[in-house]
C-alpha cells in the first residue's frame, strides 16, 4: 500500500521501469499515422469503448432536422435535377451526366452546397447534404457523385478550413456558381490505400514567374482515379514537399502538402477517361512532369506547407461521414422501395412472389439491413452538425454501410431475376449492381478500413489512457505517465470486475435507460455487456500482442466488428427514439439490433477462437463469459413481417424509403412499377369481394396472365360482379403491370448507331451551353 500510494516512491520504483518497457513495446507511429490518428474527435464511439455508455448522452443528442429552405430544395430542386437524370440514359447515350442536367445542377448551386451564403453558396447542413446525396443517389449515381465530389473532400472543403483570404475570395464564389468544376488528385498509382506513401515530388525552388523570381515547386506527379478530373478547371493536388536547399528552413522534408493549380496551367496534363463498373461519372488520370507551381498556390499559403496530410485527414473525417453513406443509402433505398412493389404485383403459382418465404428472407435482410444503414447515415450526419468531426465513426459508416448496401442489391438481384440481369430503360436495379464496387474500394478500400483504420484508429484515440500514456512515454514525462498508467490500471480493473459480474449474472445488474422504449430495454443492457466485453479484450489484446497488434488485421477487424455493430445497434436505436417510437416500425428495430447483436456476438467467439495469445483468449472467456454468450438472430416470423412491411403501403415502409426520388410515367416508363404497386390494393381487393363468385364458378379464377387480365375484368363487368370504374381500374393496373414485369429488348447492333445520332442532336439543342458539351 506504502508502494502504491507513495506517489514519488511509485514512479520511483513502478513508473519509470514500466514507461522504459513501454516505450520499447508500443507501436512507433510516422508522422502521417500521428496525423491520422489525430485527426477529427471522439464521440458516441469512445463511450461504446469505454465498457460504460452513457444511454443518455446518446438520447439526447438532437435528432437531425432540415430548414424550411433546405427542405424546400430538396422537395423542388433535388426533385428536378432527379428528373433530368437517370442512369440509362447516362450509361447507354451520354456516359455523363446529360449537358441539361449538368447546367441545371451548376445553375441552383449543387456543387457549392457546403460553401457559406458570404461565398455565394448554400450554406446547407451536413444532414442537408446528405438527404440531398441520397436523394440523387435512389435516381442516378452520375447525379449523385457529380454533386457529392464537390462538396466532399476537395478543394472547396480544404479551402474553407485552411485557406487564405485571398484564396477563398477568389475561389469559393466561383465554385458555389459552378464556374469553377473542381477535383482533387491524391491517388498515385504506387500509393493507393497507402495515400500517405506518396511518389508524387515536389522540389522547392526559385524560378521566374509572371516576370519576377518566385519561391514555388518544381512538382512531377502522376494521379489516377481523379473524379471529375476530365471536366475539372481547377485541381487540388496532393504531393510530398522536399527541399534539400533549405529554401523554407523546414528541414529536407517538409512533408505532404496540397496546391490548387487551374486546368491551364502549363504542364498539366489531363487524361483519358477511366470508366468505373458504367458508373459512368467523369473520372481519369492527371499527370504532370517538373511543373512550377508558385508558393500562392499552396493551400493556405507557405505556412501551410507540410500539413497536407493532417488536412487531408481532418476533413477526410467529416466527408468519409457523408458522401458513400448517402449515396449507398440511396441505392439500397432504390432496390428495397421498388423490388418491395415488384414481389407484390409479380405472380407466380398464383400468388405474388413476395408470398414465398425463400423471398421473404430475402427482403427480410434488405429491409433490416436498410434501416440500419439509414440510422448509421442520419447518426453520423447529426454528429456533424452537432460540431464534431468523429473520425472512427466515419470509417465505421463508409465500411458497414456500403459493405451492407452490397448485401440489399445482391438479394434484390436474387429476388427480381431475369428483370435485373437484362439491361435496357426498364432495368431499375442493374447500374446499383455494378457500381456497388466503386463505393467499396474509394475513400479506403474497405479490406483497409475494416482491418486497420476503424480499431486502428478507434483503440488509441478512444481509450481514456493509451494516448496519453503513449504521448507521455515518448516525451519522458514520468510525472504525466504515472497518472495515464496508474488511471490506465484502474481502467482494466473495473471493466475486468464489471465484466465478471455482468457474466455471473447474466447481465441482470445492468440497468437500461429508463427514457428508452420499454420493449427496446434488453438491447441496451446487452450492448451495455458487450461494450465492457469490448474494452476489457482491447487491453489485454494491447497488453499481450504489444507494438504488433497493428499488423495483426484478423485481430483488429474483429475487434473493430465489435466496435462498429455496437455503433450500428446505437443508431438503430437512437433512430425509433427520435421517430416517436412508432409500433409499426417494431419488426424492423427488433430485426436490425438482433442482427447488430448477433454479428458482434460472433466477432466475440472468432475473437477468442483466434487469438494470437491463447492465454489471453482463456482469460477473457473465464472473465467475460464462461458460459458463452447468447446470439440472438431474428425469427423467421419477425423477418415475415419485416418483408410484409416492405409489400404494402403504409407509415412503416414511408418512413423507411422516405427520402426517394417521386417517380412518375410522365418523366420515366421505369415508374410502372410503382404505378402498379399504387394500384395493386384496390385490384386485389375487388378480388376478395369476387372470391364467392370465384368458388360457385360463376366466374374464373382472375388470370395470371396479365394480358388476359382486361378481359376477365369485363367479364365480371359484364355478369354485374363489378362495375365500370372498376373494370377500367383492372385494365389500367394489367397495363402498367405488364409494363413493369417485362424486359426491354433491342435491335442487332443495340441501337448504337441510332444513339449516336440522338447524342448528336442533344448536343446541338438551342441553349446548350459549352460546358455542357463538354460535360457531354
Amino acid at each position: 500500500m506504502v508502494l502504491l500510494l507513495i506517489r514519488p516512491v511509485r514512479r520511483t520504483l513502478l513508473s519509470r521501469p514500466v514507461m522504459s518497457v513501454f516505450r520499447r513495446i508500443m507501436p512507433r507511429m510516422s508522422a502521417t499515422e500521428q496525423a491520422a490518428i489525430e485527426s477529427g474527435n471522439v464521440w458516441w464511439d469512445a463511450e461504446l469503448f469505454s465498457g460504460r455508455p452513457d444511454w443518455k448522452r446518446l438520447l439526447a443528442t438532437p435528432a437531425p432536422r432540415l430548414t424550411d429552405e433546405e427542405q424546400t430544395f430538396l422537395d423542388v430542386e433535388t426533385e428536378r435535377l432527379c428528373d433530368l437524370s437517370n442512369d440509362w440514359d447516362s450509361t447507354a447515350v451520354w456516359q455523363d451526366l446529360s449537358p441539361e442536367a449538368w447546367a441545371y445542377a451548376r445553375d441552383k448551386g449543387f456543387l457549392g452546397m457546403i460553401i457559406p451564403r458570404a461565398y455565394g453558396g448554400l450554406g446547407f447542413s451536413a444532414y442537408a447534404h446528405s438527404q440531398v446525396i441520397q436523394k440523387l443517389s435512389t435516381r442516378c449515381s452520375a447525379a449523385a457523385v457529380s454533386v457529392m465530389v464537390p462538396n466532399s473532400l476537395g478543394p472547396a472543403e480544404l479551402l474553407l478550413h485552411y485557406g487564405t483570404e485571398e484564396q477563398k475570395n477568389h475561389y469559393l464564389p466561383r465554385l458555389a456558381r459552378g464556374e469553377e468544376i473542381p477535383c482533387f488528385a491524391l491517388t498515385n498509382p504506387f500509393a493507393g490505400s497507402d495515400a500517405a506513401s506518396i511518389t508524387d515530388t515536389g522540389v522547392v525552388c526559385k524560378a521566374m514567374w509572371k516576370g519576377r523570381e518566385t519561391l514555388g515547386f518544381r512538382i512531377t506527379w502522376r494521379k489516377r482515379y481523379i473524379t471529375l478530373a476530365p471536366i475539372a478547371t481547377v485541381i487540388g493536388l496532393a504531393f510530398r514537399a522536399v527541399d534539400p536547399d533549405g529554401l523554407l528552413d523546414q528541414g529536407d522534408e517538409p512533408g505532404i502538402t496540397c496546391v490548387l493549380i487551374p486546368r491551364e496551367h502549363p504542364g498539366v496534363r489531363i487524361g483519358r477517361r477511366h470508366w468505373p463498373l458504367n458508373a459512368v461519372f467523369q473520372n481519369g488520370p492527371i499527370e504532370g512532369d517538373d511543373v512550377f507551381v508558385p508558393m500562392e498556390m499552396v493551400i493556405g499559403g507557405r505556412e501551410q506547407v507540410g500539413a497536407g496530410w493532417r488536412m487531408l485527414m481532418e476533413c477526410l473525417a467529416a466527408g468519409r461521414a457523408i458522401s458513400l453513406p448517402s449515396s449507398n443509402v440511396g441505392m439500397s433505398k432504390l432496390a428495397v422501395g421498388m423490388v418491395g412493389a415488384y414481389v407484390a404485383i409479380r405472380r407466380q403459382f398464383n400468388q405474388p412472389i413476395g408470398a414465398f418465404e425463400g423471398v421473404q428472407e430475402a427482403l427480410a435482410r434488405m429491409a433490416g439491413h436498410l434501416y440500419a444503414t439509414d440510422s448509421v447515415r442520419r447518426l453520423a450526419a447529426a454528429a456533424l452538425d452537432q460540431g464534431e468531426k468523429p473520425s472512427v465513426v466515419s470509417a465505421i459508416a463508409k465500411y458497414h454501410v456500403t459493405e451492407r448496401a452490397r448485401i440489399i442489391v445482391n438479394d434484390g438481384m436474387d429476388v427480381i431475376g431475369g428483370k435485373g440481369v437484362c439491361m435496357g430503360p426498364g432495368n431499375f436495379l442493374a447500374r446499383a449492381y455494378q457500381q456497388i464496387p466503386v463505393a467499396i474500394t474509394v475513400e479506403g478500400a474497405n479490406i483497409m478500413t475494416r482491418t486497420l483504420i476503424i480499431y486502428g484508429q478507434g483503440a488509441i484515440r478512444c481509450h481514456p489512457y493509451v494516448l496519453p500514456m503513449m504521448r507521455t512515454a515518448e516525451v519522458q514525462d514520468l510525472k504525466a505517465f504515472d497518472r495515464a498508467l496508474f488511471g490506465y490500471v484502474g481502467f482494466v480493473l473495473g471493466n475486468m470486475a464489471r465484466a465478471v459480474g455482468f457474466s455471473l449474472t447474466g447481465g441482470a445488474l445492468i440497468t437500461a435507460p429508463r427514457d428508452a422504449a420499454p420493449e427496446l430495454r434488453r438491447y441496451y443492457r446487452q450492448a451495455t455487456r458487450l461494450s465492457t466485453l469490448l474494452a476489457l479484450a482491447s487491453d489485454v489484446s494491447m497488453a499481450t500482442v504489444g507494438g504488433t497488434l497493428k499488423r495483426k488485421g484478423a485481430l483488429t477487424g474483429r475487434l473493430g466488428d465489435m466496435l462498429s455493430q455496437l455503433f450500428i445497434l446505437s443508431a438503430a436505436l437512437k433512430r425509433f427514439e427520435d421517430e416517436g417510437r412508432p409500433a409499426e416500425d417494431l419488426p424492423f428495430i427488433h430485426w436490425a439490433v438482433q442482427d447488430a447483436l448477433n454479428r458482434a456476438t460472433t466477432a466475440w467467439r472468432d475473437l477468442l477462437a483466434n487469438h494470437p495469445s491463447r492465454g489471453a483468449a482463456l482469460f477473457l472467456k473465464l472473465a467475460g463469459a464462461p458460459f458463452g454468450l447468447k446470439s440472438p438472430t431474428p425469427s423467421d416470423k419477425c423477418a415475415a413481417e419485416v418483408a410484409g412491411l416492405i409489400q404494402r403501403h403504409g407509415p412503416a415502409r414511408d418512413r423507411l424509403v422516405a427520402g426517394s426520388w417521386s417517380a412518375s410515367l410522365e418523366v420515366d416508363p421505369i415508374a410502372a412499377v410503382l404505378v402498379a404497386f399504387d394500384l395493386y390494393p384496390q385490384v386485389e381487393a375487388v378480388e376478395a369481394r369476387l372470391k364467392s363468385a370465384i368458388r360457385t364458378g360463376r366466374l374464373s379464377r382472375a388470370p395470371q396472365d396479365l394480358t388476359r387480365l382486361a378481359d376477365w375484368a369485363r367479364e365480371a363487368e359484364m355478369q354485374g360482379l363489378i362495375d365500370a370504374d372498376e373494370s377500367v381500374l383492372i385494365a389500367r393496373y394489367a397495363e402498367v403491370a405488364i409494363q413493369a414485369i417485362m424486359v426491354d429488348d433491342f435491335p442487332q447492333d443495340f441501337g448504337l448507331a441510332e444513339g449516336l445520332a440522338g447524342r448528336e442532336a442533344a448536343s446541338d439543342r438551342p441553349g446548350t451551353t459549352g460546358k455542357g458539351r463538354q460535360a457531354a
